[in-house]
């Protein structure tokens, strides 16, 4: 009778896990919309939840848990990440998976305007990728993978990238380095072609003389996005970035600058993925956003600039220095943050606080075209200071 009650309870202990197995649904999403994002956790600020980073449409997602309105997403063994449900869609390929997937070769190679690292995978699986520094580098991470790489092509056509080379950091997760030449990273972009993972990857302009390169300014809001107010005046963010905004596009104008991008030059609605899709087509050499502030406490005040890869701090640092020339207080030079148009790989980009609308002394500078005018020459001025520094 004793053999049989610990018999039964084997058999009850093993049907119990076997429900709750079984009750865990495991089922397969692929990525689509516009600019999908994977995320840390379920964290949220006025801006969302930290990023891990945009990747490509149609990756396949293994999706183990529903959370309000994002997905738990299956990484590798030891890793998850969240995505919101609206960027997945049902996978319509056979509902058999395989146990792993493995990488292929490398080649690397250039043509007239970009470097390229191909990364051969036999499937589209998810990735993240950073910058570093000191020396420049972009690391990717595959998850879910194995390696079974055994040629690293590098083609002498490479005029950016120096070295590029993989580990199999754990068991499913191989992690790729590429070596850069420069010190400023200026940009890359990561997409599925056909059975390639591919990284391209811009190069330091020939000359780096501010008249010759393509400059992005981005007025932040605008139409049906009003932003914030002013707390005497009741000055409109909106409007007053424009006027910023044109009023660094003249600068720069007058400086002998020709290629000037315009997000918007009247009072209209853009949405910011829109205009981080519509900039990383027209590919700018670097991309201004400029914004004012708000706060709750009237007290705080002053400039600010933005950014999340550290391989684009240097920009907002010498702009930040040059700003502080106008006797605005310093709120900072504050990094990874999660404003979208920082969160583009593509090209160095700054986001500029310029001042706070809810501080009345702030305010009652801002809506002054002489300001404006000033702000411009800072701007410009912070801008050539980068370059020089490269130089």
């Amino acid at each position: 009778m004793k053999y049989l009650f610990i018999t039964i309870c084997i058999f009850t202990s093993i049907n119990v896990i076997a429900q709750s197995d079984s009750s865990n649904s495991v089922y397969y999403g692929r990525t689509t919309g516009k600019l999908p994002a994977l995320s840390y956790g379920m964290g949220e600020d006025r801006l969302g939840g930290a990023k891990m980073g945009y990747i490509d449409s149609n990756v396949l997602l293994k999706i183990v848990d529903s959370v309000k309105d994002m997905y738990t997403v299956q990484l590798s063994k030891y890793h998850t990440a969240l995505i919101e449900k609206a960027y997945v869609k049902p996978d319509s390929s056979s509902p058999i998976k395989k146990p792993y997937h493995l990488t292929g070769s490398f080649i690397s190679k250039g043509d007239s305007l970009f470097d390229y690292v191909n990364i051969y995978l036999d499937e589209k699986l998810p990735y993240k990728s950073w910058m570093e520094i000191s020396p420049s580098k972009i690391m990717i991470e595959l998850y879910g993978v194995q390696s079974n790489t055994n040629w690293v092509t590098q083609l002498s056509s490479l005029k950016e990238v120096k070295n590029v080379y993989y580990n199999q950091v754990e068991d499913d997760i191989v992690r790729v380095t590429i070596e850069l030449k420069h010190t400023q990273h200026w940009g890359y972009s990561i997409a599925y072609t056909e059975k390639f993972l591919s990284v391209r990857i811009k190069r330091q302009p020939t000359k780096l003389d501010i008249r010759q390169m393509t400059i992005a300014i981005d007025a932040g809001h605008g139409g049906s996005n009003g932003g914030t107010s002013g707390i005497k005046l009741k000055a409109s963010e909106k409007q007053q970035t424009l006027l910023f905004a044109k009023a660094l596009e003249k600068s720069l104008k007058k400086l002998g600058v020709k290629n000037i991008i315009m997000t918007r030059q009247t009072d209209t609605t853009f949405d910011n993925k829109d205009r981080i899709l519509w900039l990383q087509q027209q590919n700018p050499d670097f991309e201004i956003s400029l914004h004012l502030n708000s706060s709750s406490k009237e007290t705080i005040k002053g400039v600010s600039t933005y950014y999340k890869h550290i391989g684009f701090r240097p920009l907002t640092a010498t702009i930040l220095k040059r700003m502080l020339e106008l006797k605005l207080e310093e709120f900072g030079n504050i990094g990874h943050f999660n404003f979208a148009l920082n969160a583009p790989t593509d090209f160095p980009n700054c986001l500029v606080e310029i001042a706070f609308l809810s501080n009345p002394e702030d305010e009652k500078r801002i809506v002054k075209p002489i300001f404006h005018t000033q702000v411009a020459s800072k701007i410009q001025l912070g801008i050539i200071d980068w370059l020089n520094a490269m130089k």
